[in-house]
C-alpha cells in the first residue's frame, strides 16, 4: 500500500540534498546551503574550542587546521545520509517496505553495493536513481577538491614570497623598512602593490564561492593569507601617508580592492561592519604604536615627507575602513598573532616579524643587509627581532 505523505517527504528530502550538492559544487557563485551550513558551524565551533584550551598558539595552529578538511568531509557524510533518509522514506511510501528493509535496500542502491534488490517497478525506478546519486555526489566531491586545492595554491604562492619583505608574521611596517634598508626606490613597491590588487580580487572570488578556503591554513604556522593582506595594506597606507608628494595611484588601488576584498568576506562569515565610517572613527591600533613603528623606519633610510603626528589622522582614516574586519576575522579563525593584528582568544603575545641571520640588527634596532652576507653576524635562529 502507497503512503503518499512518506514518498512525498522523501522525495522532498532528496530533492532539497540535490540543490544543496549543486549549490555547493556546481554553482559559481556565493551559495550557502542551508542544509550543511549548520554541521560546518558545529564543526568549527568543536575544533575552536578545543584548541581554545591551549595558550600556544602553534599548538592551537595544529588544532586548527583539521577544520577544513573535517568541514569537507562532514559536508560529504551530510549529504549521502540525507540521500540514504531520502530514499528510504521513498522505497518505504512506495509499496510499504518496512523501514529495515527500505533502508537496507536504499543504502545498497546508494552505495552501490548491490546486495540488496527487487522485482517490484516501483523500487526498481527507484533504486537506479539513487544508485546514480551515490556515485555522481561523490564524483561531484572529487571533482571539487582540485578547484579547492588550486585556488589555495594561487593565493599561498604570494603569500610565502612575502615572507623576505615582510618577514614572518607579516608586518606592515617591515616592508617599507626592508625595502629601504635594501636601498630600494619606495616607488618601486608598485609592483607590490599591483600583484596585491589582483591577489585580493582573486581572494575575494574564490573564497567567498569555497568558504572553506577561509579557513584553511598555510603549510606554516607563522605563515597566514589574512595577515599576508593586513600587513600589506598597512604597508599600502604608511605609504600614502608618510609620502603624500608621491603619485601613489597603484597603493590607493589596492587599499580600495583590499577593502572590497575583506567586505566581501565579511558577508561570507557574518560579520557586521559600518560601510561608511565617519572620518575620525577611532581605531584599536594605538598612536603609540604607530609612531614607534614610524621612527623604526628613520633608520633604514626610508625617506618621510610627513611626521609621525601629522600623518596619524590620515593613517587612522585609511584603517578604520578594513581593521574591524581584519581584526574579528582574525579572531574567528586563530591566525597568527602578528603585530598590529587585534586580539586573540585566549590572550597571545604579539609575536614580532622573525629577521634571517643576513639582516643584521644594529643598536640603535634599525636594519642592514650586509653586501657580505657570509661575513653578516648570525642572530639566534629562533630571535625575534621587534
Amino acid at each position: 500500500m502507497t503512503n503518499w505523505f512518506t514518498f512525498l517527504l522523501g522525495t522532498a528530502i532528496v530533492i532539497f540534498t540535490g540543490g544543496s550538492v549543486v549549490r555547493t559544487l556546481v554553482m559559481t557563485r556565493q551559495a550557502r546551503s542551508r542544509l550543511t551550513l549548520p554541521v560546518d558551524v558545529l564543526i568549527r565551533r568543536a575544533v575552536s574550542t578545543f584548541a581554545r584550551r591551549f595558550h600556544s598558539y602553534l599548538r592551537r595552529d595544529t588544532i586548527q587546521s583539521w577544520a577544513a578538511p573535517l568541514i569537507i568531509v562532514g559536508a560529504l557524510a551530510t549529504w549521502l545520509i540525507s540521500f540514504l533518509i531520502g530514499y528510504t522514506l521513498m522505497l518505504h511510501g512506495a509499496v510499504g517496505l518496512a523501514l529495515g528493509s527500505a533502508f537496507r535496500e536504499a543504502g545498497s542502491s546508494l552505495f552501490t553495493l548491490g546486495f540488496a534488490s527487487s522485482d517490484r517497478a516501483q523500487l526498481s525506478i527507484i533504486d537506479f536513481i539513487a544508485a546514480a546519486t551515490g556515485p555522481i555526489t561523490i564524483g561531484l566531491m572529487i571533482s571539487y577538491l582540485p578547484t579547492l586545492y588550486s585556488a589555495f595554491n594561487r593565493r599561498e604562492v604570494d603569500v610565502a614570497l612575502l615572507k623576505s619583505r615582510a618577514g614572518e608574521p607579516n608586518w606592515g611596517p617591515e616592508i617599507l623598512a626592508r625595502f629601504a634598508a635594501l636601498g630600494s626606490d619606495p616607488k618601486r613597491l608598485t609592483e607590490l602593490w599591483n600583484t596585491w590588487e589582483r591577489w585580493a580580487a582573486d581572494v575575494s572570488e574564490s573564497h567567498t564561492t569555497y568558504s572553506v578556503l577561509i579557513y584553511t591554513r598555510s603549510a606554516r604556522p607563522m605563515r597566514n593569507w589574512l595577515i599576508a593582506l593586513l600587513s600589506v595594506m598597512d604597508a599600502a597606507a604608511l605609504s600614502l601617508v608618510l609620502r603624500p608628494e608621491d603619485r601613489q595611484v597603484a597603493s590607493r588601488m589596492l587599499l580600495r580592492q583590499g577593502i572590497e576584498c575583506i567586505r566581501d568576506l565579511a558577508v561570507v562569515t557574518h560579520i557586521k561592519y559600518d560601510p561608511e565610517p565617519p572620518t575620525g572613527t577611532p581605531i584599536q591600533l594605538t598612536k603609540e604604536e604607530f609612531v614607534a613603528a614610524v621612527e623604526m623606519l628613520d633608520p633604514p633610510g626610508y625617506e618621510l615627507q610627513r611626521g609621525a603626528d601629522e600623518a596619524w589622522p590620515f593613517f587612522s582614516d585609511w584603517r578604520m575602513m578594513y581593521e574591524p574586519i581584519f581584526y574579528e576575522l582574525a579572531k574567528r579563525i586563530d591566525a597568527v598573532p602578528a603585530k598590529w593584528s587585534g586580539p586573540r582568544i585566549p590572550a597571545t603575545k604579539p609575536i614580532p616579524p622573525y629577521r634571517p641571520r643576513y639582516i643584521v640588527d644594529n643598536a640603535d634596532g634599525s636594519l642592514a643587509f650586509p653586501t657580505n652576507i657570509r661575513k653578516a653576524p648570525i642572530l639566534p635562529p629562533n630571535k625575534r627581532l621587534g
